[in-house]
C-alpha cells in the first residue's frame, strides 16, 4: 500500500511537470468516456427500463387485426372485462377511456386530457403517489356513480397549479363538474400522457363497448400463449355480439416494451458502436502519447532499474499513472456526459417513452467506472510493457537508441495510428452517409406546401352535437369564423387528413371491376377549402363546393396514385365505388346509407400520407359531414408566422360555443414534418454522427502529429546527416511524408473495407447506404487533408533545424 501511495505521488509530479501531454491526454479520454456515457444513459433510460411500473416487461395492450394485418384498438365491456380477468395467462387486467375535458374555471377553457382508470389501477401500476393517493377500488364501485376525485399527473399539476403542496382536498373544475383533487403522481408517471386520471364506472349492459384493454401477464408466461388464449376468448364473444369484431381477426397482445422493436433502438445501437470506436481512438491517442512521453523517460527509467526497480514495478508505476489520468478524465466526460445529456435529449425523436428517466444514476455510473478502468488499462498496458523494456546500461552509456523498444515501439506507432485512421474513416463514412440521407429528406416532394398553416386540434365534449348535421354545421361555423381573424387567408376541416401521416385505411368496391384481390384505399373526410389551403394541384374534374360539403354528399376526389393502379388506362371521374366495411363508432356520427356508392368528380396530384419516406398509397378525399367524430384539426392558413394566431383561433371556439375548446398546444405544419420519427431519428443520427466524427478526425489528427513528431525525433541524427551532406528541403520533406502515408494509406485502406462490411450492418439500424461512393470519397479526401495538415507541422519543424548541431547532440 506503501508503495502504491509512491506511484501515485510521483505521478501526480510527473503529470503535473508536462501539462500539455497531460491536457492532450485528458481530452482524448473526457470525450470519448463522455460521449460513451451520454449514449448508455439514453439506451439504459429507453431500452433497459424506461417504465415504472409494476411487471412492466409484461404488460400489453389487447389488440386486433383484421385481414389487412393493420392492428386497432379493442373496446370491451364490462363483461368482456371480467371474462379476461379469468384467464390463466392473466394476471391483472386494467380498462380505461381517454376523453379530452375542459377546465371550467378560467375565461378561456384549457384542454385537459383526461384518463378514466377501472378502480384496480394503483394496484396496476404499483407506482406510489407524490403526494396524496391513487385512485382506490371504493372510487368507483360496478353499477354505481363513480366518485368524483382526480388525481393529477405530475406535469399537469407543475403547469397548473405551479407545484403547490397545499391542493389535497381543493377542486378542480372539469366539464362543469367539481372533483377533489386527491393525489398528485411522481414526474415518471406518464401512462398515455393523461394530464389527470379518474375513476372508471364500467357498465355491465354487454353490448355497450366502454374501454381499452390492458393486461399483465403473469411471470413466465409466453405471449403467444397469452394470445392464443385471448383468441380463444374473443371468439367466443364473437358469436354473442358479432357486431363488435370485424368479420375475420386476430388478437394481438402489443408488449408495452414494444419501443425494443422500434427503428429509435437501433439508431442508439448504432450510435453506441460510434462512440464505441471514438473511445477505441481515444484510447489510442492516449497509448501513442505515452509512448511518445517516454522517449523523453527513457534515462530516468534506466537509472530507476539500475538501482533495483523491477520491471514489474516499473509496469505498476506506469499503470498508476494511466489509470490516474483516466481517473480524471472520467470526471471531466461526467461533466460532458451532464450537458450531452440535455442536448441528445432535446433531439430524441417524440416516440420515445415520457416515463423514461434519461439521466446519471448508479447503472450509469457503474458502467462509466467500468469503463474507465478499461481504458486506463487499455491505453496503458501497451507503453507500459514496451517502456519497461529498456536496456539500463546501454541507455546510461549512451550506445542505445534513444526511443523505447526500437523497431518494435515504432511498429506499434504506426499499428495504433493506422488503427486511428481506419476508425476515424469508418465514422466519417457513417457520418457522410446520413447526412446526405437526412438533405435528401429535407428536400422531399410531398405534393403540398406546408408553409404558414397551423394546425389546430378540436376535440368535441361528449355528447356534444349527436346527430350528423349538427355536427357538420358546429364545424363549418368554426371554420367560417376562423376564417374573420385578420390575417387569414383560408381555413380548412380536416378528419384524419393532416398530412404527412393521413387516412384511414379503408376496403373499396368499384362498380365493374371484379378482382380476387382486396381494393385498399386510404378515406380522408375535409372540407372543400383543404386542397387550396395546402397548395394540392387539381389535375381533372372539379371539388365538392360548399353545399355538396355541408349536406354530406356522395362525391370523392382521389388521387393520382389511385387513378394509375385501379384506373391504369385512365377515365377514373365518372365510376362509383363504395366502402363496405366503413361504420360510425361509438363517438362518431354518420349519414344515412353510409356505405351507399360515392362518385369520383376530381383527381389531384399525389401527396405523403404514410410518412416522410413510404410511397404516396391510394387515397380518397370525401366531404368531411359523410363521417363525423368527436375529434378534428382546422388548418389555418396566414399570411405570417401561424403560431401568433393560435390565441385567436382558441378565442373564436369559445366564442362559437363556450363549452367547446382546442388542444392545449398548437403546431404549424412545418413542425408537424419536423417532429415525425422518421425526421427526427434521420436528424438525431446526422447531427450526432457528425459530432463523433469531427471529434475521431480531432484525435486521429493529434494521434498522426505524435507519430510523425516521434519518427522526426528518432530520425533527427539522420536527417542532420543528410542535410549536411546537401539534400534539399524538400527531399526531407518528401522522406518524412512517404514514411507517414505508409501507415496512412493501410489505415485508409483497411477504413474503406470496414465502411462497407459494417455498412450492410448498419444499413439496417439506420438510414445509410452501405455503398454510397461520395459519401467515402468525400470522407477519405477531408481525412487525407487532415493527415497532411498533421504530418507538415512536425516534417516543417525538422527541416529548420541546424544539423550541426543535432549531430554534435547525438
Amino acid at each position: 500500500m506503501k508503495d502504491l501511495w509512491q506511484d501515485v505521488r510521483y505521478g501526480m509530479r510527473s503529470l503535473a511537470r508536462e501539462r500539455l501531454f497531460t491536457v492532450t491526454v485528458l481530452l482524448s479520454l473526457a470525450l470519448g468516456v463522455g460521449a460513451t456515457t451520454t449514449v448508455f444513459s439514453v439506451i439504459y433510460a429507453v431500452i433497459i427500463s424506461p417504465y415504472p411500473y409494476l411487471g412492466a416487461s409484461r404488460m400489453v395492450r389487447v389488440l386486433t387485426e383484421d385481414k389487412s394485418g393493420v392492428p386497432r384498438n379493442f373496446y370491451v365491456t364490462a363483461w368482456q372485462l371480467q371474462k379476461t380477468r379469468e384467464l390463466q395467462s392473466v394476471e391483472s387486467v386494467l380498462g380505461q377511456v381517454n376523453w379530452e375535458l375542459s377546465t371550467t374555471e378560467n375565461d378561456l377553457p384549457e384542454d385537459v386530457r383526461a384518463v378514466f382508470l377501472t378502480s384496480n389501477a394503483s394496484s396496476y401500476f404499483g407506482v406510489a403517489p407524490l403526494l396524496g393517493r391513487g385512485l382506490l377500488p371504493s372510487d368507483a364501485v360496478n353499477g354505481q356513480e363513480s366518485q368524483r376525485v382526480a388525481v393529477l399527473s405530475y406535469q399537469f399539476w407543475k403547469r397548473h397549479f405551479a407545484g403547490r403542496t397545499d391542493i389535497l382536498g381543493k377542486p378542480l373544475g372539469l366539464d362543469h363538474k367539481n372533483y377533489s383533487i386527491v393525489g398528485v403522481m411522481p414526474s415518471r408517471f406518464a401512462w398515455t400522457l393523461g394530464d389527470v386520471y379518474l375513476p372508471l364506472n364500467v357498465t355491465d349492459d354487454p353490448k355497450q363497448p366502454v374501454c381499452l384493454c390492458s393486461v399483465r401477464l403473469r411471470a413466465g408466461v409466453q405471449r403467444r400463449t397469452a394470445e392464443a388464449e385471448f383468441q380463444a376468448l374473443f371468439e367466443e364473444l364473437a358469436r354473442v355480439t358479432p357486431q363488435q369484431f370485424p368479420k375475420s381477426f386476430r388478437v394481438h397482445l402489443d408488449p408495452l416494451l414494444h419501443i425494443s422493436d422500434g427503428s429509435l433502438v437501433h439508431i442508439l445501437y448504432a450510435l453506441f458502436v460510434a462512440v464505441a470506436l471514438l473511445l477505441l481512438i481515444g484510447c489510442a491517442n492516449a497509448s501513442i502519447l505515452f509512448l511518445a512521453r517516454g522517449v523523453s523517460r527513457n534515462r530516468e527509467l534506466a537509472l530507476r532499474t539500475a538501482v533495483g526497480a523491477t520491471r514489474s514495478r516499473i509496469v505498476r508505476q506506469l499503470l498508476t499513472e494511466s489509470i490516474m489520468i483516466s481517473c480524471v478524465g472520467a470526471v471531466l466526460g461526467t461533466v460532458l456526459t451532464y450537458a450531452g445529456l440535455v442536448i441528445v435529449v432535446k433531439w430524441l425523436p417524440w416516440s420515445y417513452p415520457r416515463e423514461a428517466s434519461i439521466q446519471l444514476n448508479l447503472p450509469v455510473l457503474v458502467f462509466g467506472i467500468g469503463l474507465v478502468l478499461f481504458a486506463g488499462i487499455v491505453f496503458g498496458l501497451g507503453p507500459s510493457v514496451r517502456l519497461s523494456q529498456t536496456e539500463p546500461a546501454q541507455l546510461l552509456q549512451g550506445s542505445a537508441p534513444t526511443h523505447a523498444g526500437g523497431l518494435q515501439s515504432g511498429r506499434m506507432y504506426g499499428l495504433l495510428a493506422g488503427s486511428q485512421v481506419a476508425l476515424t474513416l469508418l465514422l466519417l463514412t457513417g457520418a457522410a452517409s446520413t447526412i446526405r440521407i437526412f438533405i435528401r429528406m429535407t428536400h422531399i416532394e410531398l405534393g403540398y406546401n406546408p408553409k404558414n398553416t397551423l394546425v389546430v386540434g378540436i376535440p368535441l365534449r361528449e355528447n356534444s352535437y349527436a346527430a350528423w348535421e349538427k355536427r357538420a354545421v358546429y364545424f363549418d361555423r368554426l371554420r367560417g369564423a376562423v376564417t374573420e381573424i385578420p390575417g387569414v387567408q383560408s381555413a380548412a376541416i380536416s378528419m384524419m387528413a393532416t398530412p404527412p401521416q393521413s387516412g384511414l385505411d379503408e376496403k373499396i368496391e368499384i362498380m365493374g371491376q371484379v378482382g380476387v384481390e382486396e381494393k385498399q384505399t386510404r378515406l380522408h373526410l375535409v372540407s372543400n377549402e383543404y386542397f387550396s389551403v395546402l397548395g394540392m394541384q387539381l389535375l381533372s374534374g372539379r371539388i365538392w363546393d360548399h353545399a355538396e360539403s355541408l349536406r354530406g354528399a356522395r362525391v370523392a376526389v382521389i388521387n393520382q396514385a389511385m387513378s394509375r393502379e385501379y384506373f391504369p388506362t385512365g377515365g377514373a371521374i365518372g365510376h362509383t365505388f363504395r366502402m363496405p366495411e366503413l361504420k360510425s363508432g361509438p363517438y362518431q356520427t354518420a349519414i344515412p346509407q353510409l356505405n351507399g356508392w360515392f362518385e369520383v368528380i376530381g383527381v389531384v396530384a399525389d401527396a405523403k400520407n404514410v410518412g416522410l419516406v413510404d410511397p404516396v398509397q391510394p387515397a380518397i378525399y370525401v366531404p368531411f359531414s359523410v363521417l363525423i367524430g368527436t375529434y378534428t384539426h382546422i388548418l389555418v392558413h396566414t399570411r405570417t408566422s401561424p403560431n401568433s394566431f393560435f390565441h385567436a383561433v382558441r378565442v373564436q371556439v369559445h366564442n362559437i360555443d363556450s363549452d367547446q375548446q382546442t388542444e392545449r398546444n398548437a403546431w404549424s405544419l412545418e413542425e408537424v414534418i419536423s417532429r415525425r420519427d422518421e425526421w427526427r431519428q434521420s436528424e438525431l443520427a446526422a447531427r450526432l454522427l457528425l459530432i463523433f466524427g469531427t471529434l475521431a478526425l480531432a484525435l486521429g489528427a493529434i494521434g498522426l502529429y505524435s507519430v510523425v513528431s516521434y519518427s522526426v525525433m528518432e530520425r533527427a541524427k539522420e536527417i542532420g546527416i543528410r542535410m549536411a551532406l546537401g539534400a534539399q528541403r524538400e527531399d526531407v520533406l518528401r522522406s518524412v511524408f512517404k514514411s507517414a502515408s505508409i501507415g496512412v494509406g493501410a489505415g485508409v485502406s483497411v477504413g474503406a473495407v470496414l465502411g462497407l462490411a459494417m455498412g450492410k450492418v448498419l444499413s439496417s439500424w439506420v438510414q445509410v447506404n452501405p455503398r454510397d461512393p461520395v459519401a467515402l470519397l468525400s470522407s477519405t479526401g477531408v481525412l487525407l487533408a487532415t493527415a497532411a495538415l498533421a504530418c507538415f507541422v512536425p516534417a516543417w519543424r525538422a527541416v529548420r533545424v541546424d544539423p550541426i548541431g543535432v549531430i554534435r547532440s547525438e
